[in-house]
């Protein structure tokens, strides 16, 4: 799907070897252990992408640029429900009150990582909720979205979110899954179908 479509903010990876994983996701003969392996390369050639353009470098007086500080690593789980399709937060770590050490945006900038932005309800409400804690900007990353989910993750704080997604499929059937798709990703890395 053409990038064009899409606001500024949203980035679709045209990377040749992301693009040939997706293909290989995509097969319903792919096993479990080849999903979890498609689906962490996939995500390492997006993550690289996305923080190439979305973090600044220093330089630290060798040719070599040096990231920025490390920071905290928080948790923030999200499902949807699957009749309502709605949001369902699990788990939160995020500490009380954000800490504001400096005035450097990059100090407060989250990491939003949804394997498969649907309906982009799930995206939307870390979004929100890692906006009111206090981040400054969120690069949200995921394997594959529907056009209308990485629309509404996008457009939820425009000013604020990048998104990066390895493919944009059409549409979503009247369960909310992504058409075609990958299928459940959660059912193909935990073989939880059925259950």
């Amino acid at each position: 799907m053409p990038t064009t479509l899409f606001p500024p903010s949203v980035h679709v990876s045209q990377h040749p070897c992301l693009q040939a994983k997706l293909s290989q996701l995509r097969s319903k003969d792919t096993n479990a252990r080849d999903t979890k392996a498609l689906v962490h390369e996939i995500a390492l050639i997006l993550g690289c992408e996305a923080l190439a353009t979305g973090l600044r470098t220093e330089s630290s007086g060798t040719t070599v640029p040096s990231p920025p500080v490390p920071t905290p690593i928080h948790h923030l789980g999200l499902f949807r429900e699957p009749t309502t399709l709605q949001p369902v937060e699990y788990y939160n770590n995020l500490p009380y009150h954000a800490t504001r050490p400096t005035d450097d945006a990059d100090d407060h900038l989250a990491i939003l990582v949804d394997p498969i932005i649907a309906t982009g309800g799930t995206a939307v409400a870390a979004i929100q909720t890692l906006r009111e804690w206090g981040v400054s900007r969120i690069l949200l990353l995921a394997v594959l979205g529907s056009e209308s989910g990485v629309r509404r993750a996008a457009a939820e704080w425009e000013a604020g979110v990048q998104v990066w997604v390895g493919g944009v499929d059409g549409g979503l059937d009247a369960r909310g899954m992504i058409r075609p798709g990958v299928g459940d990703v959660g059912d193909r890395l935990f073989l939880t179908r059925g259950k």
